[in-house]
């Protein structure tokens, strides 16, 4: 069941480990990775986070802003980047037994696409973030985006959840 402190695992500092298509929209198209950082910190008791994500080899920074709908108890994941300064279309969900889904609907390059976010993998020290899209009503998907994220500092104190650095 969804919770105000689902995404209290993600506070903090990472090193991110991005595999992305270079065409969202076709399987066979190739892979690029590379490397970034991110940091997490906690918002409304818990009920909201914001992330900001440095890619320095890629010339940009993106930001995730996740906020739990009271009423219905699911998340909006809100993502920006510095590439548009615009914010997407949400994905909402929740968590059920440690896996988060997160639909919404865009487009990309000019097509209606239904977005999928998940998150799994998810202990003290990892988590696994995947985007897919669906241009059949979600009869399929197509994974075109995974970022591994492993804490920067794993033998650290528990970081605070206001500033998601590490406690002294």
């Amino acid at each position: 069941m969804s919770a105000p402190h689902d995404f209290d695992f993600f506070v903090g500092e990472w090193d991110v480990a991005h595999r992305r298509r270079t065409d969202f929209l076709d399987a066979g198209s190739d892979w690029e990775e590379f490397p970034a950082t991110n940091r997490c910190w906690s918002l409304f008791d818990g009920a909201g986070n914001i992330d900001e994500m440095d890619v320095p080899g890629q010339g940009w920074k993106g930001l995730t802003l996740r906020l739990r709908d009271r009423e219905t108890g699911q998340w909006s994941l809100n993502w920006s980047s510095s590439r548009s300064g615009r914010l997407f279309p949400p994905v909402i969900g929740r968590f059920t037994d440690g896996r988060g889904e997160f639909y919404g609907d865009d487009t990309h390059d000019g097509k209606d696409v239904r977005v999928r976010f998940v998150w799994s993998g998810i202990s003290s020290t990892t988590a696994r973030w995947e985007q897919a899209f669906s241009v059949d009503g979600e009869k399929t998907w197509l994974t075109n985006w995974v970022m591994d994220f492993t804490r920067r500092d794993p033998a650290g104190s528990t970081p605070d959840p206001v500033s998601g650095t590490p406690a002294a």
